[in-house]
């Protein structure tokens, strides 16, 4: 059996549907069990993602991006496969809000110095090879972070310059 000689291994793509199984994973086990000790999360997402769902008034607010914060109050966290749903308090007026998965930007735990940064493609990267070969995550002279300092995964490490 012969295989295309351009075929690679995608992965991007890969690290991002594993980066989102974790983000799955933890706000599964959140919407079953609550936040346990001083975790909390940071979570950026895209507000102009076809299928966030939030309300006007903060889709006006916020015409591009939106951080919210899951600790002291948050009500009705249900998660699916493409996305989660919860409620959030804004100024006493609580907000049901459903985020996909693919909308996500950042997440982040900085209870445990956490987070997970997606890389958005701008046009330029869509027309290169959707299949480019990984880059070196880090350059040989760079030290590993410090105990006590917040590590992020940015994937564009991985994307061909």
């Amino acid at each position: 059996m012969t295989r295309p000689a351009n075929r690679t291994i995608d992965y991007g793509n890969l690290m991002h549907r594993a980066m989102r199984g974790l983000i799955q994973e933890v706000l599964e086990r959140i919407a079953v069990e609550g936040l346990p000790g001083k975790h909390h999360f940071f979570i950026t997402f895209d507000t102009m993602h076809p299928d966030v769902e939030i309300a006007d008034w903060l889709s006006d607010r916020y015409p591009g991006e939106m951080t919210i914060v899951i600790q002291h109050w948050f009500d009705n966290l249900t998660v699916t496969d493409e996305g989660f749903s919860v409620t959030l308090n804004f100024g006493d007026s609580p907000e049901p809000l459903y985020i996909p998965f693919d909308a996500i930007r950042t997440f982040v735990d900085p209870s445990v110095e956490f987070g997970l940064r997606f890389e958005n493609q701008d046009e330029s990267d869509e027309e290169e090879d959707e299949e480019a070969p990984m880059q070196e995550m880090a350059e040989p002279e760079e030290e590993p972070a410090k105990k006590g300092e917040a590590q992020v995964v940015s994937l564009d490490s991985f994307r061909k310059s």
